[in-house]
């Protein structure tokens, strides 16, 4: 499998790229357009994949759209912008943000800095450290890092919930047939309480 390209963001590309997600879910909702990345910093002209993931901050933290891809072959700054267009649509958590919410939210960013398949995902999963991947036919299911982490799940349960979300059976990873792939990643999210952007 191709590798992503070698990227590594620093703390003000990680901020940028979360400032870039916002801005593009923003002129989405309120305008229905596709923001434009503009001049982007050196970093964003990796081809590589991200994530964008949207929570509500209202009650539990709502997730309310999430989408992206671990390969791309377009620049990253695109990558972000479609994702987070892809997150904030129907076609993500079943139905399209709108404007009331947009000042309670928090989005988070995951960056793809690397790809390895795997024969053996639970000896070489790292808890909070690798996204997964699950290919199988037409089916695909995706997780990143800090979803174990959230959760408190082990890696059995990593693997076998990221195998329901590709629409297979929860055993499905063990089978020659079906591809699994980790993926490294950065991740970096506003913060819950409207501060500065975290890295996780």
């Amino acid at each position: 499998m191709p590798k992503a390209q070698a990227v590594s963001l620093s703390y003000n590309d990680g901020a940028r790229a979360v400032e870039l997600a916002r801005e593009s879910v923003e002129s989405y909702v309120l305008h229905g357009q596709r923001e434009q990345p503009g001049s982007m910093r050196d970093a964003f002209y990796t081809r590589t994949g991200a994530f964008v993931r949207i929570h509500s901050t209202r009650g539990r933290g709502r997730l309310r759209g999430c989408a992206g891809s671990s390969q791309n072959s377009d620049q990253l700054g695109h990558a972000i912008v479609d994702a987070a267009i892809q997150a904030a649509s129907s076609d993500s958590c079943g139905s399209e943000l709108e404007e009331p919410e947009l000042s309670n939210l928090m989005v988070s960013v995951c960056i793809v800095c690397d790809r390895l398949s795997t024969d053996n995902p639970i000896e070489d999963v790292e808890l909070g450290t690798h996204g997964l991947i699950i290919d199988r036919d037409d089916e695909h299911g995706w997780m990143h890092p800090i979803i174990p982490v959230e959760n408190g799940w082990n890696k059995q349960q990593f693997v076998t919930r990221a195998s329901r979300k590709a629409g297979l059976s929860p055993l499905a990873w063990q089978d020659e047939a079906t591809a699994v792939t980790l993926f490294e990643g950065q991740v970096f999210r506003e913060r819950p309480d409207g501060g500065s952007v975290e890295e996780l």
